[in-house]
């Protein structure tokens, strides 16, 4: 019986196979092998819509509660936390197994074969600070998959699978250093190419930053203080004032945190703040963030605007916020973005460092570094890795899919 190879990423997640010793990735959407690692409880349908369609109900405005970045809750006491969800109470070990088990349903709908085991790719560190957190990260993840239906699953490292698919770039005892920037986590793999078709893993290592990071430190650094971030609020009596609390804009700023803002606390403790605001119009932008349910637009706005400025699309790229008010646009200036990110950035390439160290091998002597995962496309991550590795050669493969293409080559 096959076994499917599952890539389940923070930000899109793919299923594939081996076929004749080749990897085959599996459609789960019309023309499309990646899968938006995304769910939306429609109020209207009463039921959950997954992927691009949950995308789309969100844009259009659907009655609903929208989750992405579920992958980064693993390990965190919210995976166990009940709530309710259109009149049913689950917890996040639910709502991720059920969107596993969509991922094999349609694997199984596309390819008419039964799929009982799984191979499921994991990060080296889930949580790369906390050992307890991180050891039940993956007691949280297996779980998730049997409440999917898969009868075993077992676990490869992601950077490691994506050494194997990129093998073949490789001269024999050439060395290559897989970076892996996910939505959520940096993972490293150094490995050498054998004489045949083989890889020797020399180290892996990783650490827990990753694109869904760079959004919250852009919208934190250029969104939150146009909704009142660090503005003065007057004290009820008296001339004094105080800093508007960071909490609430730091959640705002957090994709899988979003979702648990919209309740009626959290919208009275923003009506407060905006009532004795000095500069009131901010905080009754954050105001109609909230009452509205608009905080999943806005970080998809400043995604957009972190895609186009590391892609070359637009001159100036803008964070357009047209949702919170009609007319509101943030420039995204290249100078400040880089700043912003730099210091990530740099822990980044620490990180990969530290995979050569564990292994005794110097910079110089690495001959490919080879960039897997959407937030590697990003400018300032290259240049933070090209300045400790300066006589390796760039390579990109398929971002999206190196993973899966190697999980399924390891499952055959």
């Amino acid at each position: 019986m096959a076994v499917l190879g599952v890539d389940f990423g923070t930000s899109n997640s793919a299923v594939g196979i081996c076929v004749d010793g080749q990897a085959k990735l599996i459609p789960l959407e019309p023309r499309e092998t990646t899968l938006p690692t995304a769910v939306f409880f429609d109020f209207d349908s009463r039921r959950p819509v997954y992927g691009s369609a949950a995308n789309t109900a969100l844009i259009a405005g659907n009655e609903g509660r929208y989750m992405r970045a579920l992958k980064s809750l693993l390990g965190t006491s919210l995976m166990r936390e009940r709530r309710v969800l259109l009149n049913e109470s689950v917890n996040f070990i639910t709502v991720v197994g059920r969107f596993l088990a969509e991922l094999k349903h349609r694997a199984e709908t596309a390819t008419g074969q039964r799929f009982d085991r799984a191979l499921s790719g994991r990060p080296v560190l889930f949580h790369s600070a906390d050992p307890k957190r991180n050891a039940q990260a993956l007691i949280d993840l297996t779980d998730c998959y049997q409440a999917a239906g898969f009868e075993d699953v077992q676990f490869m490292l992601e950077p490691e699978a994506a050494a194997l698919a990129n093998r073949s770039i490789l001269q024999a005892g050439d060395l290559g250093l897989v970076v892996d920037i996910g939505g959520g986590t940096s993972d490293f793999t150094l490995f050498r190419k054998g004489p045949d078709a083989g890889i020797d893993i020399l180290a892996s290592h990783g650490l827990r930053l990753g694109g869904t990071d760079f959004d919250r430190a852009l919208s934190l650094a250029f969104v939150m203080p146009e909704l009142g971030m660090g503005s003065s609020i007057r004290h009820a009596f008296g001339d004094q004032t105080h800093v508007a609390p960071n909490a609430m804009f730091n959640d705002l700023a957090t994709w899988q945190k979003i979702p648990f803002l919209y309740t009626h606390e959290t919208r009275r403790a923003a009506r407060e703040l905006a009532q004795f605001a000095v500069e009131r119009a901010r905080l009754d932008r954050l105001v109609t963030v909230l009452e509205q349910e608009v905080g999943h637009d806005i970080a998809f706005a400043v995604e957009r605007a972190k895609i186009a400025a590391n892609t070359g699309a637009t001159a100036l790229p803008e964070i357009e916020l047209s949702m919170i008010e009609r007319g509101l646009r943030v420039p995204l200036y290249p100078v400040a973005m880089t700043a912003t990110l730099t210091h990530m950035a740099g822990k980044i390439g620490e990180a990969a460092q530290e995979t050569l160290d564990q292994a005794g091998v110097a910079a110089q002597d690495v001959d490919r570094l080879i960039f897997v995962g959407g937030s590697s496309l990003m400018h300032v991550v290259e240049t933070a890795l090209a300045q400790r590795f300066t006589r390796a050669q760039v390579h990109r493969g398929a971002a999206l899919t190196a993973i899966v293409e190697g999980l399924a080559l390891a499952a055959g």
